[in-house]
């Protein structure tokens, strides 16, 4: 008796759960919102073993938010015939980054870095937080971590609750509109409907948030927020020691026979206003190019792409971030950075 007892208990339970699970997933589901990937340390340290790929076979990424929007990795692997690999990371800066590939002798790729100058000239610590977590995770991860991250993987690519930053009780919790206390600053959190992440790390703006004007402009409103920051720009001897740490580690990678070279991706509106005043192209993004003695690519360079327009001031919406990719893919070609004629074979057959 006692074990038919349990016996429904269990069966009670198990329908309980699923009922639940099926409700939460569909009532999602029809607020427009699709499966999408965590896009955290360990994602990021599932791609970064994909770096150690010949300079024939693939092309690394880092950088700020905005590579991972405006790099369109369909349309890159399309044309170019070669992975993408993206490593870079929201909200930080890629020098730790570009650091880590530095160190590890193992690298001897090809590397795409992205300049976000309010991120790349900072060393506040939550520019570094980010970056430091997945670099350490990676480093350590053990085997029975990445068995479970491949499981994560698997029910993220079906389950659209999973994803943490979205919908787990913190980040809902954070919605609730709650007056900041004297003393206390509560950074205004992005709209759930912001952007998806995909298995290779790509992150777009979805339809649902294209078409949302208060969306936009709740993510306009933290950018102009973040603009007037009063912090003034890095500048002298502690500028000349980002110049000076940057050369050291692209030399060590092109010592080993991989490539670098710098872009600067699309923004606009008050945004693109406000750092070109704080900073001068001339002064970061020229000088940077210059004591680096690197290539470097400018969207405002290209009649293309500066006349790109960020819908929210800071990344390309999906079409233009084809139209980006495609001219970013062409500069390249024109400085010999596919060995082969991959390319032009890709193109006239696309």
């Amino acid at each position: 008796m006692q074990t038919k007892n349990l016996l429904k208990a269990g069966i009670l339970g198990l329908v309980l759960v699923t009922t639940f699970i099926l409700g939460w997933e569909g009532y999602w589901r029809s607020k427009g919102y699709v499966a999408t990937y965590n896009d955290d340390k360990v994602l990021w340290a599932n791609k970064r073993h994909e770096a150690y790929q010949s300079k024939e076979k693939a092309t690394v990424f880092i950088g700020s938010s905005r590579i991972k929007f405006d790099l369109d990795i369909p349309t890159w692997e399309s044309i170019t015939g070669e992975k993408a690999v993206q490593l870079a990371l929201v909200g930080t800066s890629p020098r730790l980054l570009l650091e880590d590939l530095a160190n590890d002798k193992n690298f001897k790729g090809k590397l795409v870095m992205d300049v976000t100058e309010v991120l790349f000239f900072s060393d506040a610590p939550f520019v570094n937080k980010s970056s430091r977590e997945a670099i350490g995770f990676y480093h350590k991860q053990t085997p029975s971590e990445k068995l479970s991250s491949l499981v994560d993987f698997a029910l993220e690519s079906k389950l659209t609750f999973l994803e943490e930053s979205r919908f787990s009780l913190t980040s809902l919790s954070n919605e609730i509109p709650i007056q900041n206390r004297p003393g206390v600053f509560v950074f205004p959190s992005f709209p759930k409907s912001f952007s998806w992440t995909t298995y290779d790390r790509q992150t777009y703006m979805p339809d649902i948030f294209l078409s949302d004007t208060n969306a936009i402009k709740g993510v306009t409103g933290v950018w102009a927020m973040l603009g007037s920051d009063p912090t003034p720009a890095v500048d002298g001897n502690a500028l000349t020691q980002i110049f000076k740490e940057v050369k050291t580690n692209i030399d060590k990678i092109r010592s080993r026979g991989g490539k670098v070279i710098l872009v600067r991706t699309p923004s606009s509106g008050p945004f693109a206003m406000g750092e070109a005043m704080k900073y001068p192209k001339e002064k970061y993004w020229n000088q940077l190019v210059a004591y680096t003695q690197s290539e470097g690519l400018h969207y405002q360079d290209n009649p293309v792409t500066k006349v790109l327009t960020c819908p929210e001031w800071s990344h390309l919406a999906p079409k233009d971030a084809v139209t980006y990719t495609e001219q970013l893919v062409q500069s390249l070609e024109q400085k010999g950075w596919f060995s082969t004629d991959e390319v032009t074979h890709n193109t006239l057959t696309n």
